[in-house]
């Protein structure tokens, strides 16, 4: 009984990480960016007074700070590197394709101004066009500038893409 019950959860939660949808969320009118799967993992890239950034990551119920531009104070002892034969992987194309095609634009929002009206009335009819296909663009004279962008994948597509052919 208690065998069957841990492999139902064990079943459980390997669902529920193919099943997760992952987000990548770039808002620059906020300032946050930041990747997530819910409930399990966070990572959010922001801004630091000492350094110029810092990485929080949540994982779970711990949270921590990575500090990815800071040198590592064991980076001075270098060892010898020994030379391996390398085997190498080229990436197929169309995989690629298949992968990014797997990728769900969730929002997308686009505010620009170029600083020259000229450009910005050329840039009109352009951003007219795209917001036929439903695609919010627009160009404004107030001179703001922003960018929302949330893409959503789930792990199980990503899997799929490289399996199918």
């Amino acid at each position: 009984m208690l065998l069957g019950a841990f492999i139902t959860l064990i079943i459980f939660i390997i669902v529920y990480l193919l099943l997760a949808p992952i987000r990548l969320v770039v808002n620059t009118d906020r300032n946050q960016y930041y990747v997530e799967q819910k409930g399990l993992v966070k990572a959010q890239i922001a801004p630091d007074e000492k350094d110029i950034l810092k990485i929080k990551m949540k994982v779970l119920f711990f949270k921590f700070n990575i500090y990815p531009l800071r040198k590592n104070k064991t980076s001075k002892i270098r060892k010898k590197q020994v030379k391996t034969k390398s085997t190498k992987r080229y990436l197929n194309f169309k995989k690629v394709i298949r992968v990014i095609k797997s990728f769900k634009i969730k929002r997308f929002h686009l505010y620009i101004d170029t600083g020259d009206c000229i450009s910005n009335a050329k840039l009109y009819p352009v951003f007219a066009l795209l917001n036929y296909f439903n695609v919010d663009c627009k160009v404004n004279f107030t001179g703001r500038n922003s960018l929302i962008l949330a893409i959503e994948n789930r792990p199980i597509r990503i899997i799929k893409s490289f399996i199918n052919f």
